[in-house]
């Protein structure tokens, strides 16, 4: 079992930033491909970002996001971060975090319970 708890979401304004940062507790976080989703009012869940244990830590965006958004990690800590630039009001969604054995599955196996990321225009 691997447990995710997120930090960092809050308000911002529009063209500001926000670091959403995931701490992986519980098996091991060697192995395990990390991700972000999110999932704004009324809409359906959604894939934002994703990095890959191995290669270095492939890393792979939605064309949403892409060019502003920066997913990492620090495999010592066992943490993920997602830092966003350029934010839109349409960014405005709770924010999860995930992990799977496999990179960029569309429903991986572990979740966090999600951080809410509002954006004001």
């Amino acid at each position: 079992q691997v447990q995710l708890v997120e930090s960092g979401g809050g308000l911002a304004q529009a063209g500001g930033s926000l670091r959403l940062s995931c701490a992986a507790s519980g098996r091991t976080f060697n192995g395990y491909a990390m991700g972000w989703f999110r999932q704004a009012p009324g809409k359906e869940r959604e894939f934002v970002a994703a990095i890959s244990w191995s290669g270095g830590g492939t890393t792979y965006y939605a064309d949403s996001v892409k060019g502003r958004f920066t997913i990492s990690r620090d495999n010592a800590k066992n943490t993920v971060s997602l830092q966003m630039n350029s934010l839109k009001p349409e960014d405005t969604a709770v924010y999860y975090c995930t992990a799977d054995r496999v990179f960029m599955v569309t429903k991986p196996a572990y979740w966090g319970q999600g951080t809410q990321v509002t954006v004001s225009s």
